[in-house]
């Protein structure tokens, strides 16, 4: 019963969520998605809201925005983690390569790496041994101890999808009303005040789920969310202020 429990405990630890499956795999990757896509998409709802822009022009910029900067950033998360993925591939093929025709001297680089972590007399040699007796595992220490690298286990696909998803899901937000504007042909007053208490709710969703992904407290983790959010808003509101006196 004993050592049923530790686990459960180390996960708790670490951050890990059993109710949340797979999911908790790449819950940073739609976090940061989400995020973006929120921030993004509600700047430029502000800064058209700031320059007195109509709703039609909102939806054009907005849809553009969300489309064009969602796909740049998923494909951004694409490559970055197929790139870590192959350089990772790369050095492993370098090491076994190295470990066939060069052992003697990748065996006293094991030495060296464990005397470092204070193996010394026969028990250093016996580790070294045990580790040199198998190329993966040999290869396998060199890129974690010597290179200082690991394998990359989610997919560059699915971080991508992941990212590119969230980033349109939560970055439709603060389009939502300017959207029901269009499709019942209605003008609603405050457009851009209800606008902005739904991203509001947005943001803290999103910084509840990052305090998750950080392991910090929720309510400073929503807070941050939030005065990110508004800061760009603020900012785009006041440069589409400016700019509108400017052009007119």
């Amino acid at each position: 019963m004993i050592g049923q429990k530790k686990p459960k405990s180390e996960d708790k630890l670490h951050g890990a969520n059993s109710s949340l499956g797979k999911l908790q795999d790449y819950l940073g990757e739609f976090v940061y998605g989400g995020i973006d896509g929120s921030v993004t998409t509600f700047a430029v709802v502000a800064g058209a809201a700031g320059a007195d822009l109509g709703a039609a022009v909102v939806l054009i910029l907005g849809f553009a925005n969300l489309i064009a900067d969602g796909f740049s950033m998923s494909v951004g998360a694409y490559l970055s983690t197929k790139t870590q993925a192959d350089n990772y591939e790369k050095h492993k093929n370098i090491e076994y390569w190295e470990v066939e025709h060069m052992p003697d001297r990748e065996v006293e680089e094991v030495r060296e790496i464990y005397e470092a972590k204070g193996f010394e007399g026969e028990l250093l040699e016996q580790v070294v041994a045990k580790i040199t007796e198998d190329k993966d595992r040999w290869v396998d220490i060199m890129m974690k101890e010597e290179l200082e690298m690991t394998p990359e286990t989610k997919s560059p696909w699915t971080i991508g999808l992941v990212t590119f998803l969230s980033f349109i899901v939560v970055g439709l937000v603060p389009l939502l009303v300017y959207v029901y504007n269009y499709l019942q042909g209605v003008d609603i007053q405050h457009t851009f005040m209800i606008a902005s208490i739904l991203t509001s709710f947005a943001f803290i969703g999103i910084g509840w789920l990052k305090s998750y992904v950080n392991q910090t407290p929720r309510f400073r983790s929503i807070v941050e969310t939030l005065l990110l959010g508004a800061s760009a808003a603020v900012l785009a509101y006041w440069v589409g202020n400016v700019l509108e006196k400017i052009v007119n």
